[in-house]
């Protein structure tokens, strides 16, 4: 029997048809929803859960003390903290690659799974960089105690305690890295008050002198050998 010749059945079944298709592209458009908060989301995620906050911090106290504001340009400092941070956490990325990018790309695996995935590649990471001491901080905060097992440890603990970490070894190479510069500007203050050149600003001396004594002893690669070393 046709369903034309059931009077309201086939009425029905476009309204079924109707609803399926409405809930299809709600469902699509929530994906959508959630792939662009994803992507305004990953500046922050680069920042609060790699080695760049580390990183770009120690360039910019390093261009402070040559005494120079607006050089290497920003965006120079940015790209270079960049490229730091891929070398710096080469293995951690190339696990993501591996386990989450990959399978999601031949989509083998779902969304909600890549994130649980790579959420734990990440905290493993951060664990591993993590003093026990900013950890034990933020979970005191909380009111939580220190559990025996780093992996039940949700990321929301993990993300400040790893930022904790990673500003307290920027301060203490960024302190090193000021003493040489400092000490230069000191020396070349004490000359000129005792040559009676107390009219000459110190930084039109002690600039040429800051930007030589970095040249020759290879500062640059000194200073990414140091940002990319785990401790201080």
């Amino acid at each position: 029997m046709s369903l034309a010749l059931v009077p309201g059945l086939a009425d029905a079944k476009d309204q079924l048809a109707t609803v399926a298709m409405n809930g299809a592209g709600i469902s699509q458009a929530v994906n959508i929803v959630l792939a662009l908060t994803l992507v305004a989301l990953l500046p922050g995620m680069l920042v609060a859960m790699t080695s760049f906050t580390r990183i770009i911090i120690v360039l910019s106290m390093l261009r402070h003390a040559m005494g120079m504001q607006e050089t290497p340009p920003n965006v120079v400092l940015i790209m270079l903290a960049a490229f730091l941070t891929l070398l710096s956490m080469s293995s951690t990325f190339e696990k993501l690659e591996q386990q989450v990018i990959t399978p999601v790309y031949e989509q083998k695996m779902a969304g909600s799974a890549a994130l649980r995935v790579g959420g734990g590649i990440m905290k493993e990471y951060m664990v591993g960089k993590t003093h026990e001491q900013d950890m034990s901080f933020v979970l005191g905060i909380a009111g939580k105690d220190m559990p025996a097992d780093a992996d039940s440890i949700s990321l929301v603990y993990v993300v400040p305690a790893f930022l904790l970490s990673e500003l307290r070894l920027a301060f203490q190479i960024g302190f090193v890295i000021f003493l040489p510069f400092l000490l230069v500007d000191i020396i070349v203050s004490s000359v000129l008050m005792a040559m009676g050149m107390m009219m000459v600003p110190p930084t039109s001396i002690a600039l040429p002198i800051k930007i030589l004594m970095f040249v020759m002893i290879d500062g640059w690669t000194l200073v990414a050998r140091a940002v990319l070393s785990d401790n201080m």
